[in-house]
């Protein structure tokens, strides 16, 4: 490929979005950017400091002036919030709550806003998240939206949980994706929802592999498209 896309993936919580936008990204030699780790880097620090979650002013604040860095360690994406490494943190249920609330301040979106554009600003580079279709690459060169029914999606995220030694339950995980859910899709700015000319790919069935495939199967057909042979 002579040309390096920028490319767009988004979905709910577990619908495979992150482990399928990472396999295209190590598969195509790319960039690959986890959007929602942002926000989650966001809403760990500001509990870490004391700042509520609902303090709209302050937590905007905090997030203008956080310095978020991504780098890979070994083959693994490693995300860095003024120089603390955060990527484990960030991944409990409670934070991911925490990042849908602190996702709904325009203060917070406009910070990172340019940090994510900035990123894709020179192509060979896979992004996903919410609204990267719709919002932050609107002119991306492939836009995915994954999803899978929500009791694959609930059986993922407790297995995930389980992995991580975390002790919950299965009632308890689809309660927390349902109101994921319902913040996602119901907040005034930058809501989760398909963009018109994404394709959408379920994957309830397939197996990471499969997914994985399945994006490149894409990035191939649009190569081909354009012409870059």
């Amino acid at each position: 490929m002579k040309r390096r896309f920028v490319i767009a993936v988004d979905g709910p919580s577990a619908s495979g979005k992150g482990t399928a936008a990472r396999g295209v990204a190590m598969a195509l030699g790319y960039t690959y950017v986890d959007t929602g780790a942002l926000y989650r880097a966001v809403a760990l620090v500001a509990k870490r400091r004391g700042v509520p979650w609902d303090d709209a002013a302050r937590v905007s604040d905090l997030a203008r002036s956080l310095r978020l860095v991504f780098d890979w360690d070994e083959g693994a994406l490693r995300l860095q919030a003024d120089g603390d490494d955060v990527t484990r943190d960030i991944r409990t249920d409670d934070i991911g709550q925490g990042a849908s609330l602190v996702s709904r301040y325009a203060g917070v979106r406009d910070a990172l806003l340019d940090l994510q554009r900035g990123l894709a600003a020179n192509g060979g580079i896979v992004m996903d998240g919410r609204d990267i279709g719709t919002v932050v690459l609107p002119g991306a060169d492939l836009k995915v939206y994954l999803d899978a029914t929500l009791d694959e999606r609930v059986r993922r995220r407790h297995e995930e949980l389980l992995r991580r030694g975390e002790t919950v339950s299965v009632a308890e995980v689809r309660d927390a994706l349902l109101n994921r859910d319902r913040q996602d899709t119901e907040r005034a700015i930058a809501p989760l929802r398909v963009s018109p000319d994404a394709v959408l790919v379920d994957t309830t069935d397939l197996t990471v592999r499969q997914a994985v495939d399945a994006l490149l199967a894409l990035v191939r057909a649009i190569d081909t498209k354009k012409g870059n042979r």
